[in-house]
């Protein structure tokens, strides 16, 4: 089913999304930006932004009515920092990075704590609740995912892995865990000492991003080839699950350029999510009616991070350097910055089914 999600040039007008209203975050990170969660629980309605980037630093913005949006609070790691994450609450953020461990700060207090440690550095980070317990996850490139009840210091429950973790999911039940070697490890949080199920990644390439569905029924894979897959947890028939092609230039005579898929994110109301990629653009898709809704023009540097508010109505987007062409590819005139993207009506609603009589 590749290339399932083309569209055709009559249609193609209606479907590039425009970028005129988005507005650039002040006071953005110093260094490439890692990861972005928004506070799933708003207090008065208001929405926060949590950044984490290579400069060692998590970063609280508070978003105002008019679109703007005001840094709150900053607190550091001493080695970059790769994952972040809000709790259920919206009350604590928590954070993993280079330094093996992860931190969870308070913004109530504004303390922060150690809440987690690994033998390597932890790529990724996610909050869930068991119970009622607030619990912390954290995948590491040690090769192990570690459950963190934050009153004690060892870890919960450790879970063994094939290889590196490179990304992770959570959603509802659903834990959706990514490694090197392309291994997808599905666990149901009610049993989370073991894997509910392991699958080899469909994409021939290595795995870049995990998302879960809003409706936790199954999950996304962006891999480092622009190819996203849609995996559902059981497998209801075999056109199910499918993959298609994104994030690639035009066919140039016999070449092609493809790019990574960095991030996905679905949208909270509508079910349909956001692919990012190394070519600097982004697109919002149907997987339901296997349709790309919207596509964006180049925003003039790769996107490294995705994250819908909580109300689908903003879109932010990350703007900084990923390292897909190494050491060289990287320069002090490189964007670094966070952009917020209103979401309009119809940009991510679901196509209207075609039924036939």
């Amino acid at each position: 089913m590749s290339g399932l999600f083309g569209t055709s040039s009559s249609a193609a007008t209606n479907t590039v999304g425009d970028l005129k209203q988005d507005v650039a975050v002040g006071n953005p990170p110093e260094d490439s930006i890692s990861d972005l969660a928004f506070n799933p629980n708003p207090a008065d309605q208001k929405d926060f932004l949590a950044v984490s980037s290579w400069d060692k630093k998590v970063r609280i913005y508070e978003i105002l009515p008019n679109g703007q949006a005001e840094p709150r609070h900053a607190y550091e790691h001493s080695l970059p920092v790769f994952g972040v994450d809000f709790f259920k609450d919206g009350q604590k953020v928590v954070s993993c990075g280079a330094d093996k461990q992860a931190l969870v700060c308070d913004l109530a207090t504004l303390e922060t704590a150690q809440v987690a440690q690994h033998d390597q550095p932890v790529r990724c980070v996610r909050y869930f609740d068991n119970s009622g317990t607030p619990m912390v996850v954290t995948g590491s490139w040690d090769k192990t995912v570690k459950y963190w009840d934050l009153r004690q210091q060892q870890p919960a429950a450790t879970l063994q892995c094939q290889e590196r973790v490179y990304t992770m999911d959570v959603r509802d039940n659903l834990l959706v865990i990514g490694t090197a070697d392309r291994y997808i490890n599905v666990v149901n949080l009610k049993e989370p000492t073991k894997f509910y199920k392991t699958i080899q990644s469909p994409l021939k390439w290595q795995t870049r991003v995990v998302s879960c569905f809003a409706d936790s029924a199954g999950f996304a894979i962006g891999s480092i080839e622009g190819r996203c897959a849609i995996q559902y947890v059981e497998d209801k028939d075999s056109s199910s699950n499918f993959s298609f092609k994104c994030h690639r230039d035009p066919p140039q005579g016999s070449v092609t350029n493809v790019y990574s898929v960095n991030d996905i994110s679905f949208h909270p109301v509508h079910g349909t999510f956001s692919t990012a990629g190394s070519d600097g653009t982004f697109h919002f898709w149907d997987k339901d009616a296997k349709h790309r809704l919207k596509g964006y023009p180049n925003v003039g540097g790769s996107i490294t991070a995705t994250q819908f508010n909580k109300t689908g109505t903003i879109f932010a987007y990350a703007v900084s350097y990923d390292w897909s062409k190494g050491y060289q590819g990287n320069s002090q005139q490189y964007p670094n910055k966070v952009m917020l993207h209103p979401v309009q009506a119809d940009e991510c609603k679901p196509r209207p089914s075609v039924k036939k009589r």
